[in-house]
């Protein structure tokens, strides 16, 4: 059974930095495509970064300078370093993985920014 577990979420001043991690566990092979998605109240989980196999990363532009996405195929975990962070930064965080034998979600991780 596979499990991707989050970490890193919390509440942080305007500007502020946080780093999210995402690891996942159990029989889980040959990963390719790794990401983040968030949602926030009321509205849609919407695309934030994703990262393949050999490196190459897509970052939405609302966040294109600011977040980055890293992934460390050994530990098949994935990160995701934001800076610069706004109040309409603010939502649940969750991690995606597709694998050879399936898609697979973490259970969120919710990011706050306010004064």
């Amino acid at each position: 059974q596979v499990q991707l577990v989050e970490s890193g979420g919390g509440l942080v001043q305007p500007g502020g930095s946080l780093r999210l991690s995402c690891a996942a566990s159990g029989s889980i092979f040959s990963i390719d495509l790794m990401g983040w998605y968030r949602q926030a109240p009321g509205k849609q989980r919407e695309l934030v970064a994703d990262i393949s196999s050999g490196g190459s990363a897509y970052y939405a532009e609302i966040v294109k300078g600011r977040f980055t996405i890293s992934r460390d195929n050994a530990k098949n975990t994935v990160y995701l370093q934001m800076n610069s962070l706004k109040p309409e930064d603010t939502a649940v965080y969750y991690c995606r993985m597709l694998a050879t034998l399936g898609g697979y979600w973490g259970q969120g991780t919710q990011v706050t920014v306010s004064a």
